[in-house]
């Protein structure tokens, strides 16, 4: 099993840096993802509602 350590990744919309953390970590690894998250839980939020407006219409 691996062994994950909290990561701090600056967010590529705000800027701002956030918390990968290493149970963040390890669910990505569980989920199949193979990229590490680029944006901050904020911004995917933002993010995901300006999506979803748009398919509303």
């Amino acid at each position: 099993m691996k062994e994950y350590q909290d990561k701090t990744i600056k967010c590529v919309d705000c800027g701002n840096e956030f918390v990968f953390t290493a149970r963040d970590q390890s669910f990505y690894e569980e989920k199949g993802f193979t990229n590490e998250p680029k944006r901050c839980k904020e911004c995917r939020n933002k993010r995901k509602n300006t999506k979803d407006n748009q398919t509303n219409k």
